[in-house]
């Protein structure tokens, strides 16, 4: 099991909180997610086994396990309902009480919705089913073989799913751009000077933009859509997780969202 990635998320979660208080809480929380997220993915390599298996590019989503899932949904809904703020707390609560066949039609009705969660689920049901489904996601990308990637999408290549967060890593003298996917953490390249929304390639309608206490994360925004997603640094930061500073660098987002940019994919805690 690759355990050091849960491992380094939650480390860094607890890092950032005592950082930053006003983000505290939803790392915190997130660290409990993450707890959680391990144990399922552990569980996923225990009876679905740990080789890897051949699956075409964007094909992950023909698998749902829920013979290995349904059991494990109503430890994970209590742990939210104890240790998420209100709204999601009572989201989870009232979904625990339903049966089995309830749980069973959010989880394949977010699994098969692709790229954007089904309209019949509520934004709430959509997330708890995105934070149960994201390690088991991860598991079977992990476990893949697959051709390799040659373009540069827009969407993560083996689900479909839109990008979590940008990243730059160190390459030669300069930094080489990726994409993490939101759902199975799979990291793609992608070109530096392109939205990934809507494809725009004019420089002078990228904005970037980074703020003083988050110097190694910065918003990608395009003028032309008027979308943003917020990157990560690595070579100024090398201890950064990327997916656990995103959720910390609130300040970032509001500053988008004050210029009237819009997130290409919320985050676990929903913004």
């Amino acid at each position: 099991m690759k355990a050091g990635q849960w491992d380094a998320r939650t480390r860094r979660a607890a890092e950032l909180a005592s950082r930053y208080p006003f983000a505290a809480e939803g790392l915190r929380f997130y660290g409990h997610v993450a707890q959680f997220q391990k144990s399922l993915y552990s569980d996923a390599e225990s009876e679905c086994g740990t080789a890897k298996e051949f699956r075409q590019l964007g094909a992950l989503r023909q698998e749902l396990d829920l013979f290995v899932l349904l059991p494990r949904f109503a430890p994970f809904l209590a742990i939210v309902e104890e240790r998420a703020p209100a709204a999601l707390s009572q989201a989870a609560r009232a979904l625990r009480s339903e049966d089995t066949a309830r749980w069973q039609q959010v989880l394949t009705a977010f699994w098969q919705a692709v790229p954007d969660p089904p309209p019949d689920l509520s934004p709430q049901e959509a997330l708890l089913a995105w934070m149960f489904l994201q390690p088991y996601a991860e598991y079977l990308a992990d476990h893949t073989d697959h051709f390799p990637v040659h373009a540069t999408p827009s969407r993560c290549p083996l689900c479909g799913a839109k990008p979590q967060v940008g990243v730059l890593r160190p390459e030669g003298d300069g930094a080489k751009r990726s994409f993490i996917c939101a759902l199975c953490a799979s990291e793609w390249a992608h070109r530096r000077l392109v939205c990934p929304a809507c494809g725009e390639e004019d420089v002078h309608k990228l904005a970037v933009y980074t703020a003083q206490e988050f110097a190694h994360v910065r918003v990608e925004a395009c003028d032309s859509c008027h979308s943003y997603i917020k990157t990560v640094d690595l070579t100024k930061d090398g201890h950064a997780v990327p997916v656990v500073d995103e959720l910390a660098s609130i300040p970032l987002n509001l500053w988008a969202t004050e210029h009237n940019f819009t997130k290409i994919q919320t985050n676990l805690l929903g913004v």
